[in-house]
């Protein structure tokens, strides 16, 4: 296979895109909140900024990584 360096940067910039579109839709969804409370597991929903906001901000700086890289090829 040809290497070709545009086809990574598209991929870097789609996985970071979907990643904080992901994150993003799981910390500000109430539904989430709403289904671990009624399967019993309401006690996570305090540990759901520990995991969810890193989530975000790495992946929009790999968004931006690759933003920064596609400007500069």
């Amino acid at each position: 296979m040809q290497y070709r360096p545009g086809m990574t940067q598209n991929r870097l910039l789609t996985v970071g895109l979907i990643g904080v579109l992901a994150a993003a839709v799981c910390c500000l969804s109430p539904i989430l909140i709403g289904l671990l409370g009624a399967v019993g597991l309401s006690a996570l929903t305090g540990y759901l900024d520990y995991l969810l906001v890193p989530a975000i901000v790495i992946f929009a700086a790999l968004t931006i990584h690759a933003l920064v890289r596609r400007k500069a090829v």
